[in-house]
């Protein structure tokens, strides 16, 4: 649903905001250089510790970037917010966070607590399952931090890559750029498969 509402509003906005054309944007943030990338991952970072979802600050960075450093920067800009968010939980504690996670909270804490790692790299892979649940149902529900960290850099990758590979393909609607696309959303689907299937039955059963 978060995902369907995020694809409208992108919608919404090329038919009735005129922005400036794409090799345009792209090349205000060459001339700007470093600055361009630390105000693309502070914004990220920021937009991920939020209940803001997160895909369109990753189709963005295809459309700015190319495919490889928009995926870098997204995934760098991502867990820093992810990161946040997760201590953020943590400080506030376990019954303040329940009541903000609402109807997030009871299947968050059931499959957060019994298989940390394997629901949180489940949960991160899914199209369409925002992140802020995960970041602070992890933070409230006792997931440890490495488990977490790694679980959310393995299965991020992917998904922001594909995410990615949109906004490029927006950007530049080629064979090669459709290609990424589909190898992208093809390795995060399997992706899911398998980490859902470690999560259900870890034990091989």
């Amino acid at each position: 649903m978060a995902l369907a509402l995020v694809l409208l509003g992108l919608l919404w906005v090329v038919f009735n905001v005129e922005l400036p054309p794409v090799h345009q944007l792209q090349q205000n943030i060459e001339a700007v250089g470093w600055a361009g990338w630390i105000t693309f991952v502070g914004l990220y970072a920021l937009v991920a510790a939020t209940p803001i979802p997160v895909t369109l600050m990753a189709v963005a960075g295809g459309l700015l970037f190319d495919v490889i450093t928009g995926t870098i920067l997204s995934v760098v800009g991502v867990m820093l917010g992810c990161w946040a968010a997760y201590w953020v939980a943590r400080g506030l504690g376990k019954r303040t966070m329940s009541k903000l996670l609402g109807r997030h909270r009871d299947p968050l804490e059931q499959h957060l607590r019994s298989s940390g790692f394997y629901a949180v790299a489940t949960l991160r892979l899914m199209p369409g399952f925002p992140y802020w649940p995960v970041n602070y149902g992890s933070g409230a529900f006792g997931v440890r931090h490495t488990p977490y960290v790694l679980a959310s850099l393995v299965s991020c990758i992917p998904g922001q890559f594909s995410l990615v590979a949109v906004g490029a393909f927006i950007a530049d609607p080629s064979v090669f750029t459709g290609a990424t696309v589909a190898a992208g959303w093809a390795a995060v689907a399997l992706l899911t498969i398998s980490a859902y299937r470690n999560w259900r039955h870890p034990n091989g059963a």
